[in-house]
């Protein structure tokens, strides 16, 4: 296949790139502008590869999206661009509505006269996957069953509502055009080269440097969390088995409290690298909640699991486990962001 992947150098995009090169014989068009958390080293591995291209440009730029697509003919678009940051987006939602709402539309505008220039056998095998988040479903009790594809829609933060207005223009050009476009919802993700404004990579590049470790509250919000390369596994199973209309709930069943995560950081950094100040869990400290802070997101996978043959193969302490280790490793990467972009003030109490 001819695969265009759209914020490809961003943290769960770059990990696409990384499994449709070095897992598939699959091409890939590369379409990501390099927003702040964009970096070209997520898929420096591949980027010499001649099945690999990369284009600097946005989705709200609809002429030079037509003309990359009319260069790479794609055989598949597998959108993951966009704006993730619950606590940006609470502080400036406008870039949330450009990009999540206004640039799907624009993308979804040229992939369709894309397809409807097809013919025969391409243009029915043409396949739009949006990839979304399960925030959009609002927020679970502690008695509530998890989320599934038929949970109705509850947004309450300017991410979430901008990305369920994005699921809701896919389906209504799936259900008015017959455009062949589908969903997935996911769990947080993590892993190697997330940005370090989030959760997970924010408390261990602080733990390191003996900064405080700042959480919400009390520390009690779940979420249910996916290795990104689990994920990656499954939106190209999604790509390459997944129906047009469907929607598929991507999760790993593996819940845990904000402060459990923070508190199993502080564990595997003490054993891995001794702080002599004594136990990293000293720094962990309580800050006032956000505004609207959902209290439990979690998925049953169970639907996703049987249609695309797929499951989690990390379960968390696995996945921490090489999450910490690679921060450990790849210090340069992460400490030229924080000088370069991040000036690491932010929270950071959602990944």
């Amino acid at each position: 296949m001819r695969v265009a992947v759209t914020g490809g150098c961003g943290f769960i995009g770059s990990a696409v790139v990384r499994h449709l090169m070095e897992g598939t014989s699959h091409q890939v068009l590369n379409v990501d502008c390099m927003t702040y958390a964009a970096s070209e080293e997520t898929v420096a591995a591949v980027a010499s590869d001649p099945r690999y291209r990369h284009v600097r440009i946005s989705i709200n730029d609809q002429p030079a999206v037509e003309k990359a697509l009319a260069e790479f003919q794609p055989d598949a678009i597998m959108h993951l661009a966009a704006e993730s940051h619950v606590d940006r987006s609470i502080e400036g939602p406008g870039a949330f509505i450009q990009t999540n709402i206004v640039g799907t539309y624009c993308l979804l505008d040229v992939a369709r006269r894309y397809w409807m220039g097809l013919d025969g056998a391409k243009k029915a095998g043409f396949r739009f996957l949006h990839i979304s988040t399960d925030e959009v479903f609002g927020h679970l009790s502690p008695e509530d069953p998890p989320f599934t594809e038929e949970t109705a829609y509850d947004p309450r933060s300017p991410y979430s509502a901008s990305k369920a207005a994005s699921d809701h223009l896919v389906r209504a050009w799936y259900h008015t055009y017959g455009f062949p476009a589908f969903v997935t919802n996911t769990t947080n993700n993590y892993g190697p080269w997330h940005f370090p404004e989030k959760l997970i990579p924010l408390m261990i590049i602080n733990a390191l440097e003996g900064k405080p470790l700042p959480v919400y509250g009390k520390g009690e919000n779940l979420r249910d969390w996916l290795f990104v390369e689990d994920h990656a596994r499954a939106l190209v199973r999604a790509v390459e088995h997944g129906r047009p209309g469907e929607t598929y709930a991507i999760g790993a069943r593996q819940p845990r409290s904000n402060l459990e995560v923070v508190r199993r950081i502080c564990a595997l950094l003490d054993e891995l690298e001794p702080d002599p100040a004594g136990p990293r869990e000293r720094l962990i400290t309580f800050v006032s909640d956000r505004p609207g802070h959902d209290f439990r997101y979690e998925i049953d996978p169970s639907h996703a699991e049987r249609c695309l043959d797929w499951e989690a193969e990390h379960d968390f302490e696995t996945g921490l486990r090489r999450t910490v280790q690679w921060y450990l490793d790849n210090r340069a990467w992460w400490q030229r962001l924080r000088r370069q972009r991040y000036d690491g003030r932010r929270l950071g109490a959602e990944a």
